[in-house]
């Protein structure tokens, strides 16, 4: 029988290798211009439901009682939403053309898929990252959950053991607590170790009250089976612990998603952190960038989210040829715990350690009206700067926090100086106004200085 013939060579303009989130995104708006895409998967087109599952649960437990079939529906319904955005219908009408298959970098031009060549003027690797496998000697035979497993959540488990003491996992401890299961919060390197300080002990004392059992410094060093349906033992200072729960929820580091390209026929260099990219993006291929949870070098301090901005940075770079600066330090963190905690920059401990004299601006929602008129007043509003007022990063705890660092980030990415955020015009009687209260202390020590006392006093002679 005669081999079928070698189907021709794609010429896109742009083929991107990963159809996740970061990568529809970045294939979309290019198609908008009329570029030429081609976007490559090998698996499920619009990536893993996790985060988006996790995000529901968590809203959830705002104000939802423990009933697993409106938990289910509230997470399917959001989930719903995202892949009717996601369809490979709807991407090839918008003139995207979809490859299936692994995609491997057969020359630095070149990416095969299968038995097709794709010759693009310029190649994009947004495939991710996944969780990175738990070295837990034992673990392999127990009831392990993973964000992904969130998104067919149909029953709740009766004692979850929280792995890792991050953003992910500390809001899914509490939304599980608050769903009335035993939870256990294991966090090895401590609670939120890249947040203020301060931020986490106000979420810690929280936690503490609303009955979650937190264990901060402690490894799992084996894992067993037991009656419940397993033990974890816990190293520590004072010597080994266990802890018991139905299911084990891992909500570790992650890792690159980056085996199998073939990287380096590419002469594209990586590292653990994953595909190594300077401060635009570029990896040591000129013609490949990478962006998102894959990208290392320049990129790896960046947070999970940093891929939504990275995606307007390539826009720039690949379609207007404009040179572009990635900066992790100015793009947002998110707990979304209850209550929330947003950051930006630096937290007061690197400020101080970084930055030399420093200034902290301080706001307690204590003192904002419309905290104290819905009576959630825990929390506050911080603001760091140098002695010119230069912002130098913030932090805000409390409801809404995610939606209130907005100014922040603006302030920041712009370069603006405390005096900006001071001079917002924002709504009164609002929670945004405590960011401007924090900011108009900036300015407090003025009122003592004598010659500027000396000089109103002069003034007020004129009327």
């Amino acid at each position: 029988m005669a081999e079928a013939a070698k189907p021709a060579a794609l010429t896109p303009d742009i083929c991107i290798i990963g159809a996740g989130r970061d990568g529809i995104a970045l294939a979309i708006a290019a198609s908008a211009f009329g570029v030429p895409v081609v976007l490559v998967e090998r698996g499920t087109i619009g990536g893993s439901p996790g985060p988006l599952a996790a995000r529901a649960l968590v809203a959830a437990a705002a104000g939802a009682g423990p009933d697993p079939v409106r938990i289910h529906d509230h997470i399917q319904r959001a989930l719903a939403t995202e892949r009717a955005n996601h369809t490979a219908e709807r991407l090839t009408a918008l003139g995207i053309r979809i490859v299936r298959g692994q995609a491997r970098f057969t020359s630095r031009s070149t990416v095969t898929v299968e038995r097709l060549q794709i010759k693009a003027r310029r190649f994009v690797i947004a495939t991710g990252a996944r969780p990175a496998p738990l070295a837990i000697p034992g673990l392999d035979t127990l009831p392990v959950l993973d964000e992904a497993a969130l998104a067919g959540l149909t029953r709740l488990p009766e004692r979850p053991i929280v792995l890792g003491g991050g953003g992910t996992g500390a809001a899914l401890a509490q939304a599980l607590n608050r769903f009335g299961c035993a939870t256990t919060l294991i966090a090895p390197e401590g609670l939120l170790p890249d947040h203020d300080a301060e931020a986490v002990a106000l979420l810690r004392r929280r936690l503490t009250r609303e009955g979650l059992d937190i264990h901060e410094g402690r490894a799992p060093l084996r894992a067993e089976r037991s009656r419940s349906g397993l033990r974890l033992v816990l190293a520590g200072p004072a010597g080994e612990a266990t802890v018991e729960g139905s299911h084990l929820l891992a909500c570790g580091p992650l890792q690159p998603a980056i085996g199998g390209l073939d990287l380096d026929l590419g002469g594209i260099r990586h590292d653990a952190s994953g595909v190594s990219v300077d401060k635009g993006l570029r990896t040591s291929n000129r013609r490949v960038h990478a962006l998102g949870a894959c990208a290392g070098g320049a990129a790896a301090a960046a947070p999970a989210r940093a891929g939504d901005d990275h995606v307007g940075l390539l826009l720039r770079t690949l379609l207007f040829r404009q040179p572009v600066r990635i900066d992790p330090v100015s793009e947002p963190r998110i707990v979304w715990s209850r209550p929330e905690i947003a950051a930006i920059g630096l937290t007061e401990e690197e400020a101080r350690a970084r930055a030399g004299t420093i200034r902290v601006l301080r706001w307690p929602f204590s003192e904002n009206a419309a905290a104290q008129a819905s009576g959630e007043t825990e929390g506050f509003v911080k603001a760091i700067t140098d002695r010119k007022g230069r912002i130098l990063g913030a932090v805000i705890v409390g409801d809404e926090a995610g939606e209130l660092i907005a100014p922040w980030c603006v302030a920041m990415r712009a370069g603006l100086g405390i005096g900006a955020v001071a001079g917002l015009p924002l709504p009164a009687m609002g929670r945004s106004d405590a960011s401007r209260s924090a900011a108009l202390s900036f300015h407090a020590p003025l009122t003592t200085r004598p010659a500027l006392r000396r000089l109103i006093g002069f003034l007020r002679r004129f009327g």
